[in-house]
């Protein structure tokens, strides 16, 4: 389990001036926008504004704080009011946002479309069994399909307890991630909102590796 704090990110100004994204992680680790597979961050917006163009990438955004806001996504209006309802989109259709009442911090998942794919789910509170995942025989991953879990604190304090022998317990701050093997098992009792976040690269190379997540 690799543990992101919040505290290390650097924040990216919009060449619009609209806003700025702190990422979280990506694959392959430190790819440019023109080369990752996936890619999740945060990003504060302050304006209303067109989104970029992404061309061959899936989006899925949840509100994570702020009044919420609409996007017009290839002529049609989504209306994502209030936090943590994830909302999935693609990234090259034409995209407008209109916020709904000042500033929000949308949390991003961004897919290569063809090589990627996530769930994202939204754990509110109490305790949560995040089960190791499996499938049957093992040819299915060597032959370079790689999982991750990557679970981020979206408001609140988020404990992680991993099974088995040598996993230490993990308290998670708001923002803060923890980067895992999906076949790891997890539990996690959160005081507010957590995001757990379940991602599938398909490469045709065996050896291709997702962000290091061992520490």
């Amino acid at each position: 389990m690799r543990v992101l704090r919040a505290a290390g990110r650097t924040a990216t100004a919009w060449s619009n001036g609209g806003g700025v994204t702190r990422e979280i992680a990506a694959a392959p680790p430190g790819a440019g926008w023109e080369t990752f597979d996936w890619r999740v961050s945060l990003a504060e917006v302050g304006r209303d504004g067109p989104y970029s163009a992404l061309p061959g990438v899936d989006r899925v955004l949840t509100v994570a704080e702020g009044a919420g806001l609409e996007l017009t996504v290839d002529g049609t209006r989504h209306v994502l009011p209030g936090p943590y309802r994830p909302f999935a989109f693609p990234g090259d259709a034409p995209t407008g946002c209109r916020l709904l009442d000042g500033p929000v911090v949308n949390f991003n998942v961004m897919l290569r479309r063809g090589r990627a794919t996530a769930t994202v789910e939204v754990a509110r509170g109490s305790y949560v069994r995040c089960a190791a995942e499996s499938r049957p025989g093992d040819v299915e991953d060597t032959s370079g399909e790689r999982r991750a879990r990557l679970v981020v604190a979206l408001s609140g304090r988020t404990r992680l307890s991993g099974a088995g022998a040598g996993h230490t317990r993990t308290t998670l701050e708001r923002y803060d991630a923890a980067l895992m093997p999906a076949d790891a098992g997890v539990s996690l009792h959160a005081d507010g909102v957590t995001a757990v976040v379940t991602l599938t690269v398909r490469t045709a190379d065996p050896d291709a590796r997702l962000p290091e997540a061992s520490a």
